[in-house]
């Protein structure tokens, strides 16, 4: 059922739910969730069940303040409290070395555990209701089937769990693609995910320059959302320039059927049958509408989808992250 996210009493039942082991859909200014008790393996079981999920695949561990992090995090380094104080509440993850006998089973089974607080003030007074009732972090991954596009209004949540699961209605995501992931367990920053939060604000707000995988000569540790293929609609996605993408367009000619495309460039198909969506010139918007715009594709019943690559440039890096996965399933 899809409760009213403003009505106490609805954020007072979903943290009731959660403390007693249940799943709830959760808005965050990034992407809906679907969240559970990270301290609670049986909890934490039920999201990789739902989701169709590896279990060794971490999840975010979504916490109320900077403090509720030192119930899941040990050893925090000065540059990772520096992003803390900067960007939380906010899009940003941050991956840290894990208490051992903390939230085992939403870290994928690693040593880290990738912790975020939410802007969202529905997020907010759910993560506050749940300390009340002893609940300290929720494990809250994109509230959709793995590895398909991630949901950004409650109605996607229920569109994909069906009306028995509790969701709370947030409205529609204002960032709209995931949060910038940092790890943090290597002495220093290193971008995992991009998302809203960029290179130059992370680099200028911890004091250091973000490293390379290549630079540390040491493994990434696994990460939400960082798999080749990831956040797929069920149309195949294609990326290409504007010129290719018209050109394309003009071999198909007036046969072109079963397609949208997605493109900032004007596009003049010759076939009334593909449907044509605008992307937004700003990154920004495009960020907030991109998943609602491969949702909408999806339940128009095309088959293809093809996307003009977004620029270049480090605000259209999330997007473009995005997009890649994508066209990589």
């Amino acid at each position: 059922m899809i409760l009213d996210g403003q009505d106490s009493a609805s954020v007072q039942a979903a943290a009731q739910a959660l403390a007693a082991g249940e799943l709830v859909g959760l808005p965050t200014e990034t992407v809906y969730g679907l969240a559970s008790d990270a301290s609670r393996d049986d909890a934490v079981a039920k999201i990789y069940q739902a989701k169709g999920r590896p279990a060794d695949h971490p999840l975010i561990v979504h916490v109320a303040d900077a403090a509720g992090a030192d119930h899941f995090a040990h050893q925090v380094p000065d540059f990772a409290r520096a992003l803390m104080q900067a960007f939380w509440p906010g899009p940003l993850t941050l991956i840290l070395p894990r208490r051992p006998e903390a939230g085992a089973a939403a870290a994928g089974g690693q040593d880290s555990v990738g912790l975020r607080c939410p802007s969202h003030p529905v997020a907010t007074a759910v993560l506050r209701a749940c300390v009340a009732l002893g609940v300290h972090g929720l494990a809250a991954p994109s509230a959709n089937l793995f590895g398909r596009v991630s949901p950004t209004t409650a109605a996607h949540v229920q569109g994909e769990f069906g009306p028995d699961l509790l969701v709370l209605d947030g409205g529609a995501c204002q960032v709209g693609i995931e949060s910038t992931i940092v790890d943090c367990t290597r002495g220093a920053p290193v971008l995992l995910r991009p998302g809203g939060i960029t290179r130059d604000q992370i680099e200028a707000a911890c004091g250091q320059a973000l490293r390379t995988r290549e630079e540390l000569a040491s493994p990434d540790p696994r990460a939400s959302g960082t798999l080749e293929a990831h956040y797929a609609p069920l149309a195949k996605v294609r990326l290409m320039d504007a010129q290719a993408l018209q050109t394309a367009l003009d071999v198909l000619g007036p046969q072109a059927s079963g397609m949208a495309v997605y493109a900032r460039s004007p596009v003049r198909p010759a076939s009334g049958q593909v449907l044509v969506r605008r992307m937004p010139d700003d990154a920004e918007a495009t960020a907030q509408q991109l998943f609602a715009a491969l949702r909408g594709f999806d339940e128009a019943g095309v088959k293809l989808i093809w996307v003009e690559t977004p620029p270049a440039g480090a605000a259209w890096e999330g997007v473009r992250d995005r997009l890649q996965r994508a066209a990589a399933a």
